[in-house]
């Protein structure tokens, strides 16, 4: 069995979204003899995160809302590292998504270390698809799951369906495929985002 670790590492420097730095992480660490200790301040939206509803729906329900048994099971990988922009139908309708499965988008964006203003999206179309499909959740690469969509008709379609949305992994190393994936969100209450560390395994099965 082997493990991967597709969460993004936390450090100041890191890439945060559209590179504003009042997104960037402050570690504060202070040492009193031999006594260290550290202070963090994150953004809810750093690195890899899930999403709750009330990100971009007003009175939307918050994180401690997902229930952790939807981020622990069985996943898809599917590569669209051929995409360049956004995500459509088109690209992944061929692909076989059935209702219930958890899917893990590989794109360009894997291959990134720096924040790119370009980075590949899930259109509104595909959006509309998954929603269809009725998904359990959905994951990307990229620090966020769209862009330049008026209204951000990506995230409602997908949170009008209670579907998970989960941003930021690091799928370089892992191949197109099935996973069995374990997510764990921060235990926050009441926040828009959670970070999460998220591990995916391979050749292991849901009992």
């Amino acid at each position: 069995m082997k493990m991967y670790d597709v969460s993004a590492p936390i450090f100041k420097g890191m890439a945060v979204y559209k590179d504003k730095e009042e997104k960037q992480p402050e570690i504060n660490t202070k040492t009193n003899g031999h006594v260290t200790e550290s202070r963090l301040s994150l953004d809810v939206h750093t690195g890899t995160h899930v999403d709750a509803p009330l990100h971009m729906v007003n009175d939307g329900a918050t994180i401690e809302t997902i229930n952790q048994e939807d981020l622990v099971g069985t996943v898809k990988v599917i590569d669209v590292t051929s995409v360049k922009g956004a995500i459509t139908k088109a690209d992944i309708e061929s692909e076989d998504i059935q209702a219930g499965d958890f899917v893990l988008f590989k794109s360009q964006n894997s291959f990134e270390e720096e924040f790119n203003f370009e980075f590949v999206f899930v259109g509104e179309d595909a959006a509309r698809h998954l929603a269809e499909c009725s998904i359990r959740g959905v994951g990307v690469d990229g620090l966020g799951i769209e862009r330049s969509q008026p209204d951000h008709p990506t995230h409602r379609s997908l949170f009008e369906k209670d579907i998970i949305i989960m941003e930021g992994l690091r799928l370089k190393d892992v191949d197109a495929g099935q996973y069995f994936m374990v997510a764990a969100p921060l235990k926050l209450q009441g926040t828009d985002a959670s970070p999460a560390r998220v591990l995916l395994f391979e050749g292991l099965k849901e009992a």
